[in-house]
């Protein structure tokens, strides 16, 4: 067929399915805990908005679930159709990973029916706050197990190579890689930090209308305060990240910060211009920066790309991918500090329309932040699929039908896409929070 690549297609495919999925699956890790975090608080304060605002999220995050499960069953049918030689390759070393994810995600369904339907039998909130644990544990858990397995692919071990096959294979070894302890922490920091962003832009929304309402104004407090939390966790918890490209895939580090020559005192790198010649032009220098991030010493040397082969050196446009994910991150982190210092010195202006307006933008730019830093993490490690033993190319399939499969993929993500913000819209819209107060007002269980 003319024109046709399965490989590209394979590609463009697999990358939509994660665009998805990510945005899914952030929210289900990390909502469950804000949920828990809010009941918590709301039992400790004797506080009802704070248990209805748990009770409120929790019929949300069901939606979002749901829709998870599709997607997430999408890449893994995706695994077998698309990449058959990989699957074959590796596909005996990671299904241990693959079946816990699958175990946890059921361990965590589990419990979340339990605590849908148990709301009104409790008298005590907390017993019912112990229903919820094992969901955020197995929501958390989940992510842990599937992010174990990007990792191998980007630190294989734990097993042989003997004749293009992997033997004498060492699951555990294969799971806890080197690139384990700083993906799975930054994956799990940043999908709580990125969910209360998310909840935080949803009260700030009605602020921003003119809703000053007590219940949004404790949302927005109780949820910024937890973003920023995460937002200094998962700086952290990045720069551990640095070291760790620096010593394990340094050619990674090298394209996302445009550093060719291997050098001492290195800069760090933000935005700027990639001319033909290689020379960077219009870009933010930080002196010595790099060599910090890199080894904690300004004068540390850095790997430089022209180091690496040219066929297995990542595209360099993941620069402008690390810039979107650092620079949103920074801001995030400075508006989330503004926040909780204007809450404690009263500062007027935290309280002002267009302050509200910066809170609202919060949610979508946190999830915008996740979507550039896994295009990073995942495009970074090209030209290889399992790095150092296959690359990409090699582990495609060679259908005739790929085509046809990211029509149909993007249709039945459009619709999931539509349906579920038309569900949460029109649920809330539909019972507003004033309404539900009220009628917990005429129980006796909340003032309005």
């Amino acid at each position: 067929m003319n024109g046709y690549d399965p490989v590209l297609l394979s590609r463009i495919l697999t990358g939509l399915t994660l665009t998805v999925h990510i945005i899914y699956a952030t929210i289900g890790v990390g909502i469950p805990l804000m949920i828990a975090i809010a009941q918590w608080v709301g039992i400790r304060k004797n506080d009802m908005h704070y248990i209805l605002l748990a009770r409120r999220w929790t019929r949300g995050f069901v939606i979002t679930v749901a829709v998870g499960v599709v997607t997430g069953t999408a890449i893994g049918l995706q695994l077998s159709l698309l990449w058959p030689n990989f699957m074959q390759l590796a596909g005996q070393v990671i299904s241990l990973p693959l079946f816990m994810e699958t175990f946890a995600f059921f361990f965590e369904a589990i419990f979340l029916g339990i605590y849908l339907y148990t709301w009104d039998r409790f008298e005590n909130q907390k017993k019912h706050l112990l229903l919820l644990i094992p969901v955020a544990i197995g929501s958390s858990a989940s992510a842990m197990f599937i992010t174990m397995v990007n990792a191998f692919m980007n630190t294989p071990q734990g097993f042989e190579f003997k004749n293009g096959e992997l033997v004498n294979i060492d699951p555990i070894a294969a799971m806890f890689n080197p690139a384990m302890p700083t993906k799975v922490a930054h994956v799990l920091a940043t999908s709580y930090m990125t969910s209360a962003f998310v909840l935080a832009s949803i009260a700030a929304w009605h602020l921003w209308k003119g809703n000053r309402h007590i219940y949004h104004r404790k949302a927005l407090h109780l949820m910024m305060k937890t973003a920023f939390i995460f937002s200094v966790a998962s700086a952290l918890i990045g720069d551990l990240s640095g070291k760790f490209l620096a010593e394990y895939q340094p050619e990674k580090l090298a394209a996302a910060e445009w550093h060719f020559e291997t050098s001492s005192h290195a800069p760090l790198i933000l935005f700027g211009a990639l001319q033909e010649d290689g020379e960077v032009k219009y870009a933010l220098e930080i002196p010595y920066a790099l060599s910090i991030l890199a080894h904690n010493h300004p004068a540390a040397v850095v790997t430089g790309l022209n180091e690496v082969p040219e066929d297995e050196r990542p595209p360099l446009y993941i620069h402008y991918l690390f810039d979107v994910m650092v620079t949103i991150g920074v801001f995030l982190m400075v508006v989330a500090a503004a926040y909780w210092l204007g809450s404690i010195f009263r500062w007027k202006w935290t309280a002002k329309k267009w302050f509200f307006g910066l809170l609202v933008a919060g949610g979508p730019l946190a999830m915008a932040a996740i979507e550039a830093g896994w295009y990073l993490a995942e495009v970074g490690r090209q030209p290889w699929i399992l790095r150092g033993y296959m690359k990409t190319a090699e582990g495609a399939t060679s259908s005739a039908h790929v085509d046809t499969m990211l029509v149909l993929f993007c249709l039945l993500y459009m619709v999931l896409v539509i349906a579920s913000a038309t569900v949460l819209i029109r649920m809330f819209r539909r019972n507003p929070v004033e309404r539900e107060l009220a009628e917990r007002a005429n129980n006796g269980e909340v003032a309005p």
